[in-house]
């Protein structure tokens, strides 16, 4: 008889609860706000992705995942900012159902599934984005604390990543 992973029964009732359980609209609100200014952050240290993102100013992009929805538009000053009910340019619906299938699958360096509708020109631009622009941590991290403890804490971070996911660093380099 096969039995099953405790882990996986754990994974089932986590992806249930999330997907099953509403949080007051507010904290929606305020949680896609404090994203928008996270993505706008890391979109302010590459000015190449501002000046692609200028270009599209006033078109209207449109997230979705099961039934939750946000509407984008690139600003003048090549940021995103949030609106509602506008006409949608782009629609990209996130088609895998668990949070943590996603997160997984991002953690790996993949792309989730996404189901694309709308402008081929708008598409690409963003497809480049998401290819290009990375949020470096310990950049942040050196701001607050200093450039060698911010580089301390990012290696010790990765180290734990990789022991966490079981990779082991001699066998990751040739040599």
């Amino acid at each position: 008889m096969a039995t099953q992973s405790p882990f996986s029964l754990v994974s089932d009732a986590l992806t249930q609860f999330a997907t099953q359980t509403q949080p007051p609209a507010w904290v929606v609100d305020e949680t896609l706000n404090r994203v928008i200014l996270f993505l706008n952050h890391v979109i302010s240290r590459e000015p190449e992705a501002q000046n692609r993102l200028a270009r599209q100013k006033g078109r209207c992009i449109q997230l979705q995942w099961q039934d939750k929805l946000i509407q984008l538009t690139p600003t003048p000053a090549g940021m995103l900012e949030r609106v509602n009910g506008q006409r949608t340019d782009l629609k990209l619906t996130l088609t895998d159902a668990s949070p943590f299938d996603m997160a997984a699958a991002i953690l790996k360096g993949e792309k989730p599934g996404v189901h694309v509708e709308g402008d081929v020109q708008l598409a690409a631009e963003v497809n480049w984005l998401i290819d290009h622009v990375r949020w470096d941590p310990e950049e942040d991290l050196a701001r607050l604390i200093g450039d060698a403890p911010a580089h301390t804490l990012a290696q010790t971070a990765r180290r734990v990543h990789n022991y966490c996911c079981g990779i082991d660093p001699i066998r990751t380099f040739p040599g």
